[in-house]
């Protein structure tokens, strides 16, 4: 248990006299309460190969980094329980497919560092399988990963332009631009302006002329826009759904074919079918 709350509380009843001596001793009983037993604060462990004595990190040291990283990844609170292991395609077999893409992605980075589309309709899993994806990444190879929401980046990135406020553009970009593994969900979310295709472009052109990886989910279809679609009729693509093209523009779903291998994932949404599974 961790000492350092009990020595305050004894020290705020201490006389005046005792303070430093108190202070003394409530700071030995706080390092004592933190050193690692097995490495006694070094950050390094002996482990024997055969006759060979050897050294290497220390569990201690491992798990403060991945906790470190975890906090700095911005996972949502509503995502923070996802894992790989978690996900469960018994309710829909055909995601199967996808979480092996998913379970081989994690095993061959950074030796592969093509990054994953991951296309389906609402509900079907594909944030919980990114976030998987990047926990997976974090606890066991230490990789810096960052999640951001679409929407969200976007609205950050509009309130940067107020003068009263303290971050710049560059500032809510610099750690997307940088991230080793970026987690971008619901791309395409937003209604596509000028502004938006503009951003969009210079988020994916940066990250791909830098050779950094991206993990990226959509609602809409991978499919091209209703301006190249040469078949449609004015009436009939006035009427279909929209695609990723129509949403962030051909050039960049383009350059999302040259960034990511793409992950079809069909199903139910699991969240209706667990909602009305309630009321039964």
């Amino acid at each position: 248990m961790y000492t350092g709350a009990l020595a305050f509380t004894l020290a705020q009843f201490a006389p005046q006299d005792a303070e430093s001596k108190l202070g003394e001793g409530s700071w030995n009983m706080k390092v004592a309460a933190e050193i690692c037993p097995i490495c006694e604060g070094s950050g390094w462990k002996s482990v024997s190969a055969g006759a060979e004595r050897r050294v290497t990190r220390c569990d201690c040291r491992l798990q403060a980094r991945s906790d470190a990283l975890l906090t700095a990844a911005r996972i949502p609170k509503r995502y923070e329980h996802c894992e790989l292991a978690e996900f469960d395609t018994r309710f829909h077999p055909s995601l199967g497919p996808s979480l092996l893409a998913a379970v081989k992605f994690v095993e061959e980075y950074p030796l592969e560092k093509t990054g994953l589309l991951l296309v389906g309709t609402i509900g079907v899993g594909k944030t919980h399988l990114a976030v998987g994806i990047a926990k997976a990444l974090i606890l066991k190879k230490a990789i810096p990963c960052l999640f951001c929401d679409y929407r969200e980046l976007l609205k950050q990135i509009q309130n940067s332009y107020n003068e009263s406020a303290k971050t710049t553009e560059l500032d809510v970009l610099r750690p997307v631009f940088e991230a080793e593994v970026l987690v971008l969900d619901e791309l395409g979310a937003v209604k596509p302006t000028e502004w938006v295709w503009d951003t969009v472009s210079l988020i994916l052109n940066t990250r791909y002329n830098e050779n950094r990886t991206t993990i990226i989910t959509t609602n809409f279809e991978d499919q091209p826009s209703a301006n190249t679609v040469r078949s449609l009729s004015p009436a009939r693509a006035a009427a279909r759904d929209e695609t990723l093209g129509d949403r962030i523009g051909d050039r960049m779903r383009s350059r999302l074919h040259e960034m990511c291998r793409i992950v079809r994932m069909e199903g139910e949404d699991f969240r209706q079918k667990f909602r009305s599974a309630s009321f039964r």
